[in-house]
């Protein structure tokens, strides 16, 4: 739903408009009959990454990177559920 107040208006009613907006209404404001701002709720940015936070909470095997020879060889021979 949306509603359009002119300025004057706005000012004497703000309160109760920006209920509206948090409330999710389209609330346009116009001067003269032509909307020139729209009242929308804040909107929170994203919290800021902090680089290491998860340091000590994450375990890394020491071989992660080596690929097994038998999976290796099933890349280039072979498919696993059709063995030759």
């Amino acid at each position: 739903m949306s509603v359009q107040v002119n300025i004057y208006e706005a000012k004497t009613r703000l309160s109760q408009l920006v209920d509206q907006a948090v409330d999710g209404e389209d609330v346009i404001i116009a001067r003269n009959g032509t909307p020139v701002a729209r009242l929308v709720p804040f909107q929170r940015p994203a919290a800021r990454r902090q680089p290491g936070a998860l340091r000590g909470k994450i375990w890394m095997a020491p071989d992660f990177d080596e690929t097994p020879e038998d999976l290796i060889d099933l890349f280039y021979d072979g498919d696993p559920a059709n063995p030759a």
